[in-house]
């Protein structure tokens, strides 16, 4: 049975993108809704509001393969209260609860709640989707490990691309829901590694850094927490990537994201090409974006009274939020990957902020790694000589050892007192 379906995964997911037709997307589904007669802010966090049982899918293609998928109340970036999803996989063959599982936060990317892994699993395909579905290959290894995967829709349901605390708030939440419906089997005691890249590693940093103060009943489960491809200072990596060939689309998702998570309107401050750009990117996934814009930059988009984002007192104050870190401090040891060959993909060094992986920069994601060091935690940090996409290769073996090592008790490796100096994140100031 193990070896059908990871060659039926192998197959599909190599060939589903280009052949299938998109479906089953979210807004119509009424699984995704909470209809309710109590208001949902009086639900505690993690609380389970609906379950169900589908054929894992992979381009709407079922396979022998059953998840479990849950809604469940959690916060949003405004701290207001919310629905969230998460898809729940048992190890196959297994019986009995499970006493380990890895919290897996995609890199879905998407500005459409279309794309949510939970879709992409429960029979939706199409392009965006496929990014789901491929991710399906690389957590694939920890479940035949025996242990239980948890994979929540880190964006939320409106797709709040790129706010941080929101996709934190959202993962913390999912785990508390797995342990609270009967159809998982996994206990409020077993133990949970996170584990993410790029986009994942969003949901992983923000729920590690979080647990203490926002969900202290599970921090203590919290093993570890793995991440490559890091986002630490989103307002650096808008000048990092401006002017690049394939990530500069980025700029403009994460003005729509920020926008939409926080409730302001960034679009006033842009020009009729910034419009144009914004308008189109509506409900795009990363696939949308990458390429499609090269040589851009935020002052191509913005009026000339804005050309400097940090005039514009909503971004700072809005941007200051997003600085991982500012959150709190992890419970429990941290491994972290990081690329600095973004020449590979396009993307020059920066003359602030220096190298990355094409996206996101190396410099603020030693002095993250650094800055945990201080606060006493046990922090493994790798630098690739690679790309974004590259570095994934490296990270992703080097990641899964080090949460099998996790869960079998063994010390943390630390690389603190070794870890390169690198950029200040320190919270923004409005300019004059």
């Amino acid at each position: 049975m193990r070896k059908v379906l990871i060659a039926l995964i192998a197959v599909i997911a190599a060939m589903a993108s280009l052949l299938a037709p998109a479906q089953a997307v979210s807004p119509t589904d009424p699984f995704y809704r909470y209809t309710g007669t109590k208001p949902l802010s009086q639900y505690a966090p993690g609380a389970v509001l609906r379950t169900r049982t589908v054929n894992y899918s992979i381009q709407g293609l079922a396979l022998p393969l059953k998840a479990i998928q849950i809604l469940f109340r959690t916060t949003n970036a405004l701290g207001a209260a919310a629905v969230g999803v998460t898809t729940v996989v048992r190890p196959l063959g297994a019986s009995g609860p499970i006493k380990q599982v890895v919290s897996y936060q995609s890199f879905y990317d998407s500005l459409n709640p279309a794309d949510e892994p939970s879709v992409a699993i429960a029979g939706g395909s199409g392009a965006g989707e496929g990014i789901a579905n491929v991710e399906t290959l690389l957590f694939a290894p920890l479940l035949l490990s025996g242990k239980a995967i948890n994979i929540p829709d880190t964006e939320g349901q409106s797709a709040d691309f790129a706010a941080g605390p929101e996709y934190g708030r959202v993962t913390l939440d999912s785990i508390r829901a797995i342990s609270r419906t009967s159809a998982t089997q996994i206990p409020n005691t077993a133990k949970v590694a996170l584990i993410g890249y790029s986009g994942g590693a969003i949901g992983s940093e923000w729920a590690a850094e979080q647990a203490k103060t926002y969900a202290p009943d599970v921090a203590p489960r919290i093993v570890g927490t793995a991440v490559g491809g890091v986002l630490v200072d989103p307002a650096h990596n808008l000048t990092y990537v401006g002017g690049s060939l394939v990530w500069s689309g980025v700029i403009p998702m994460a003005i729509i994201g920020i926008s939409r998570s926080y409730h302001i309107n960034l679009t006033q401050y842009l020009n009729a090409y910034g419009r144009t750009v914004v308008a189109a990117l509506q409900k795009a996934a990363i696939a949308d974006a990458l390429g499609h814009y090269p040589g851009l930059t935020w002052q191509k988009m913005a009026l000339p009274a804005y050309q400097n984002p940090y005039r514009i007192p909503a971004f700072v104050n809005t941007i200051n939020k997003l600085i991982m870190s500012t959150g709190g401090t992890p419970s429990a040891p941290l491994f972290i990957g990081q690329g600095n060959g973004g020449y590979q993909e396009g993307t020059l060094p920066s003359a602030k902020y220096g190298a990355g992986d094409g996206v996101m920069i190396a410099g603020d994601v030693r002095t993250l790694a650094r800055t945990y060091c201080a606060r006493g935690i046990r922090t493994q940090y790798v630098e690739y000589p690679l790309s974004h996409i590259g570095s994934t290769a490296l990270w992703l073996p080097q990641a899964y050892g080090w949460i099998l090592d996790r869960f079998a008790g063994k010390t943390a490796p630390s690389s603190c007192g070794k870890i390169a100096a690198g950029n200040s994140i320190a919270k923004a100031v409005l300019a004059p």
